[in-house]
């Protein structure tokens, strides 16, 4: 599998097989959704890598969903196709305008809408997801999950601690709290108290040494930021 997932939000049945069969031969995981209101749960729990999403769906529209997720800061970075009937020019411009990706008409080939998926996940993948992001000589390599310093070699370090790495790393210079990291890192539906992070950054600093820990700030009364410029 490519590690990738993909969430097809779509009220029509037969168009949600018709694209999970398109996606499972391209290596890709995917989840369905038939509403917003399904699909927007599944977006927080989740988190998928990619969101193909209908622009007529009962009730809310994708529109409206695409405006939604772009507003929270939690969702904002997730990308969106937009797939739709509708042809108009204005149409295609409403849907680019909330923040969608990309914008595929029905009817389409299976084989067209997984290179334009591919084409966004590419521009919408940063260093640190699927290639080596390096830092002052601390270097985080995803495909093999493994970090190391220049002086040092590799670090002995936990699995969300990696997580939290990862998400800095990827994340720089923007300060965020406990509550955005719980969701980011552990996952909206996943139950653990706030000063968990806490824990979990303090196990991250003593990881990265004396060397590193001063990348990891503390903003009081905030949270948390990765930064190469001092607090």
């Amino acid at each position: 599998m490519s590690g990738k997932t993909v969430l097809i939000v779509d009220d029509e049945a037969s168009i949600r097989e018709m694209i999970a069969v398109a996606l499972e031969m391209a290596d890709y995981d995917y989840l369905e959704a038939a509403d917003a209101r399904e699909a927007h749960a599944l977006i927080v729990d989740k988190h998928p890598d990619l969101i193909l999403l209908d622009w007529m769906l009962p009730g809310t529209s994708g529109v409206e969903l695409a405006r939604r997720l772009k507003r929270d800061e939690a969702t904002a970075e997730i990308p969106i196709i937009m797939l739709t009937a509708k042809v108009e020019e204005d149409n295609k411009i409403q849907g680019l305008e909330v923040g969608a990706d990309d914008y595929i008409t029905k009817p389409f080939s299976p084989r067209e809408l997984v290179a334009r998926l591919k084409a966004v996940l590419r521009r919408a993948t940063p260093a640190g997801v699927e290639t080596p992001i390096e830092v002052d000589g601390l270097t985080l390599d995803p495909i093999g999950h493994r970090v190391s310093t220049q002086n040092n070699g590799a670090l002995t370090i936990g699995p969300t601690e990696y997580r939290l790495l990862q998400f800095f790393m990827t994340h720089q210079e923007r300060v965020y709290t406990r509550s955005q990291l719980l969701d980011q890192v552990w996952g909206g539906n996943v139950y653990v108290e706030e000063r968990t992070v806490d824990v979990h950054i303090r196990r991250l600093r003593k990881a990265l040494g004396n060397q590193y820990d001063h990348l990891i700030q503390t903003v009081r009364g905030t949270g948390y930021r990765f930064s190469t410029r001092a607090a």
